[in-house]
Formats: C-alpha cells, structure tokens, sequence
C-alpha cells in the first residue's frame, strides 16, 4: 500500500509541497479505521497529489465544469471567428478573396498553437495547470482585441461605400489587429487541445462502466462547445452587424471571462494524470537506438526488451502497450546488447528502449496518414465562415421587418449539431451496434468516413444554390450590380449548412474521441493536438485552394471565380471542385483507415481500494 500512496505525489511535489508518506494515508483514508475508500484504478490523482478518490472526483461531476467552460469560451471564440471575414472586408476594407485568405491562415495557425499546449502539458505542467495558464492568454487576447475594434486610432477611417477608395489601414493597425487575433489563436487553440484531455481523463480507463461514459462525455462535449457558438451566431453576431464591433467583441470578452471562471471552480474536484516527461526526447531516443543496431537481425518480439511483467512502465502515467508488427525498424531500438546498461542493469534509453517506448512511437507514425485524410473536412467545414457568408452577403437577407447578418446562417449548423447530437447518442449507437456488434456503434474510424462522406453532400448542395443564384441574378439584370440583393432568399443556404452540421457529428466528435483513445497515455495532449492539427491542415488548405483558384481564374483582367463581384464570379465551380476532391480523399481515407492497427495496452492492475487499517 505505501507503493501506491507515495508512488503518486508527483504531482505535490511539482508545487513544491511534497507531504510525508503518513500524511498521505491519513488524507487518502479518511477518518474511521474501518472505512474503505474506493480510489481510481488508473493512476489519477487529485489537486493535492493524493490518490483520486472515486467518489470525490472525476466523473460527470466534473464534466459540468468543463462543459459550461466550454460553452462560454467557445461563445467568446465565435463571436471573434465566425464574423471576422465581414469585419476584414467592411471595417478594414480587404477584398473578398484576401479576406477569405486571412482567416483561413488564422484558422490554421490556431490549430497549430494546440501542439505548444500539448507538449507542455504532457512533458512539464500536466493537463490541469497547461489549461489554466493558457485561458489567461485567451482572455489578454480577447482584451487586444476588443481594444483594437473599439479605438477610432486602431482602425481605418470608415466610408459609406465598399470599394477601392475606402483608406487602407495602416501599417500600425493592421499589426496591432494580427497580433491581438493570433494571441487569441495562441491561447484559444493551447487551451482547447489540453482541457480535452483534462476532460476524457476524468473518466476511469480501467473501469468498465466509466470507460463507457467516455463516448457519451465526447459526444455532450461537442455538444456544449457547439452551443457556445450558437450563442456568438445568434447574439453576438448581431451585435456586431447592428451596433457596434467594439461592443460585440466586448461581449466575446465577457464570456471568455466566465468560462475561464466555470473552469477553476472544477479544480477541487478534477482527476489529474502525472506529466510523463518529455515526448520529444522520448521519441528520439527511439530513432537514435534504432538507427544505432541499424544493422542488426531483429529477432521474435518475445525476445524484445520490457520491464519486468509486474512491473508498470517506465514512463510515468503509461500503461504498457503490446508489441505489434508494423515499422520493425524501430523494434532495433528494444534489442539488447551489450553495454545497454549500466552496471547497475538499468537500460541506457539512448541505446536500448522498451516496447512500450518503441509502440508509442509507432502509434504516432500510424496516425498521420489518418490526421491527413481527415482534414478534408475542415477545408469544407472552414468554407461556412469564408465563401459561405460571402455568397450568403449577395442574397436576400430579409426575414420578416429586419435583415439578418449572413454570418448568421451558422446557426443553421449549429441547430444541425444540436439535433444529431442526441439523435446520435440515444438511437443511431443502439442501432448501429445492433449489425457490428460494437457496444458504441461505430468505431471512431467508422464515424469519421461516414462524416467525410456526408460533407461531400454539403458542397453539392452549395454548389446547385450557386447556379440558381446567378440564374437568378442574370434574369433580373444584377450582373453588374453587386450592390443590389439578389432575390434569393439566404435561406436556401439551409441545406449546405445543415449538411455540415450533420457531417462535423461524425467526423470531429470522431476524431477527437480516436486521437484521445489511440495516443499513448502520457501524450494524450499531443493526440489532441493531432485532432486539431487536422483541422490547421484543412484551414492551410483552404487558404491555398483560394489563392490558386484566384490566381488562375483572374488572368487577362478575368474577374475571377472567386470576384468581388460574385455575380460576374462562379462560385459554384470552386464548390465542384471540393465536392470533387473531397470524393478523391475519401477513397484515400477508406485505404488508411483499413490498414490502421489498433493499439493495445496492458500492465498490472491497481488495487481499487485503499483500506485504512492497511499499513
């Protein structure tokens, strides 16, 4: 029992509050010498470096921590997103196609800075302390931000028509602008890829009935950021259209500000895995060892290196994983020879790894092929707020005595989210899992496809509304009038956001739920970070897309595919076309998820219970 009580006050000791091996058992058993404590079996502890008490911690208890966090910081973050391409064109007078362009590269770069997040949370900070620094920087973000939209001195002067006499903004604005969003990228995107993580991890791995209300936390998770973001494109971006941007950015201030406070009021109660240390070094040493007996015979797995079966891995918070056949190369790394240890018979990591060390690295390698065919969908997903909302601009906007904001179409996607949510966790598993034989359903590889494939739809639809659209606008003579709505009503728009919605169920839920399942476990942050990283690949894509696409559609003075004037443009082509390769990588992503091998983990099991008579 002590093994089990000092063995987990690493995380005490990382804030320099290291308690004795008695005050540990007296904290963990409670007070009555014939109570038993039921504590977690996968080696979670609580704030204070104890053991994590089942009953104290964890579970849906503090799952409504993270998800009213989640809709508050979500609200905030798509009251700043979903509208920006309308601020850039109207308040700082861009172009159609350079805006589109400048928030697809800030999209992007925000699922980049989850990848900073997710080392310092698995290498140094652990999950919970990476969250709370990182919220910080989201709100020091929103800050710069909502100054920059409110002070007359930090914008161009503004002008009654949008065209090329309006004044550019400075070089000075336009720094001060770029820096306030890409400190909130910076933020936002960290904070999102290791509060995941913290979230997942309060469900017990090695619980059966816990590990089955994993699915169902991902799913509610999605969920509450989803109706965060209802919020922002219902409220917020109204705010913004119709009465000021300083005021709607203030209000996405606020509710950053409160989801930062729904965060910290879990933190008595959160399970916290240990930091395993540093992932990076931890993969080259597997590379170096590898490349070191590049020579050698690599013999049968049984005779490959691993600690002793009842010991737990090496690395802190990691179960053992099983050897599997893929990438034998690396296995060089877990052939003993002589001089790979100490005389002490402690292995040297630079030139002998254990399985579990060379699988970690493999699971890695496995996974890029999937992070890449899986961000198709965000290069379609990352149309609704750049070209969505630009052809959304050109129709008519009425609905009943007052105009909508295009932007506001969103919401559409989000209902969409709200209605398959459910739909999918109360019916289609039950379902589904009656013809697979899988308790969840689907596999998450499975609920990824089905969404790629339900995003093609989306294009499609966009795309046939496009057509209609210049139909329409050739028939009543607005091809050279940009300024006049197009009698179309925006809510044809319904179904290419509806399919969207439907999609992101199945895909990013999907992701989110299998680069949390197959990461190792102490890079569970950087598995996360992969999930997100999908969707930097799609924003990147996108923004390369459009300035291809703009670049050769618009020589010889042509207007473009993509033209500010979108009556003389074809939208509809540039829809055909990601209808067109979303179709091509999902036959890529139907090949890559059939060769995906599944990791595997074991170890000894943890007692569940700590007695307090024990000594």
């Amino acid at each position: 029992m002590a093994d089990l009580v000092t063995g987990k006050y690493a995380f005490s000791r990382l804030r320099g509050d290291e308690p004795s091996d008695e005050e540990g058992r007296d904290d963990v058993e409670g007070t009555s010498s014939r109570e038993e404590v039921e504590i977690t079996n996968d080696g979670t502890v609580d704030f204070r470096g104890r053991p994590a008490i089942r009953a104290k911690t964890g579970g849906w208890k503090t799952s409504w921590f993270i998800y009213s966090n989640q809709v508050f910081a979500n609200m905030g973050f798509y009251g700043c997103s979903a509208n920006l391409v309308r601020y850039l064109t109207s308040v700082m007078h861009q172009s159609n196609a350079t805006a589109s362009t400048n928030v697809s590269n800030w999209n992007g770069v925000g699922y980049i800075t989850p990848l900073i997040g997710a080392f310092l949370a698995d290498a140094y900070w652990g999950r919970y302390w990476a969250s709370f620094v990182f919220t910080f920087i989201f709100v020091i973000g929103m800050i710069f931000l909502t100054v920059s939209a409110s002070l007359p001195s930090l914008r161009p002067q503004q002008c009654a028509t949008q065209d090329l006499l309006c004044p550019q903004p400075s070089s000075a604005q336009a720094a001060f602008l770029f820096f306030s969003l890409y400190i909130v990228d910076l933020g936002a995107g960290a904070f999102q890829c290791v509060v995941t993580p913290l979230g997942a991890d309060q469900f017990d791995d090695e619980d059966p009935e816990e590990k089955a209300q994993k699915t169902s936390f991902f799913n509610w998770y999605y969920q509450s950021m989803n109706m965060g973001g209802l919020l922002a494109g219902t409220f917020l971006i109204y705010i913004q259209d119709n009465v000021s941007w300083g005021l709607g950015f203030g209000a996405s201030l606020i509710a950053v500000v409160i989801g930062t406070m729904c965060f910290l009021g879990g933190t008595p109660f959160y399970r916290h895995n240990l930091p395993g240390g540093n992932p990076i070094t931890r993969i080259t040493q597997v590379i170096v060892a590898s490349v070191r007996k590049w020579y050698i015979k690599i013999p049968i797995s049984s005779e490959l290196y691993e600690v002793p079966e009842e010991m737990e891995s090496i690395i802190q918070g990691s179960r053992k994983i099983r050897h599997t056949n893929e990438f034998r190369f690396l296995d060089k790394a877990a052939v003993e020879m002589d001089g790979d240890k100490s005389d002490d018979s402690s292995a040297n990591p630079w030139r002998l790894c254990t399985i579990t060390q060379v699988e970690e690295v493999k699971v890695l390698v496995r996974m890029i092929p999937i992070t890449i065919t899986s961000a198709m969908f965000s290069t379609i997903y990352n149309q609704m707020s750049t070209v969505f909302v630009l052809q959304g601009a050109t129709m008519d906007l009425r609905m009943g005595y007052f105009n909508i904001p295009p932007a506001s179409l969103t919401v559409v996607e989000l209902l969409s989210v709200s209605v398959w949510v459910p739909i999918y966790d109360f019916f289609l598993i039950r379902l589904a899992s009656k013809f697979t034989n899988n308790p969840r359903g689907f596999t998450e590889l499975q609920r990824i496809g089905i969404g790629l494939l339900i995003s093609v739809f989306s294009m499609v639809a966009a795309a046939l509304l496009e057509i209609q659209r210049l139909e329409v606008a050739r028939l009543h003579e607005l091809l050279d009038d940009p300024t006049v709505p197009v009698p179309l009503s925006v809510f044809w728009q319904i179904p290419q956001y509806f399919f969207v919605g439907a999609a992101e169920v199945f895909t990013y839920v999907g992701i989110y739920e299998f680069f949390y399942g197959e990461s190792p476990d102490a890079m569970r942050g950087l598995g996360t970070a992969f999930a997100l990283l999908t969707v930097a690949l799609g924003s990147f894509l996108s923004s390369v897309l459009l300035t291809i696409v703009t670049h050769f559609t618009s020589k010889d003075g042509a207007p473009g595919w993509i033209a500010d004037n979108l009556n003389r443009g074809h939208l509809d082509y540039f829809f055909w076309l990601l209808a067109g390769m979303s179709t091509v990588n999902l036959v890529f992503y139907v090949v890559c998820a059939r060769w995906y091998t599944t990791k595997q983990t074991w170890g000894p099991s943890k007692p569940a219970t700590l007695s307090s008579g024990t000594q």
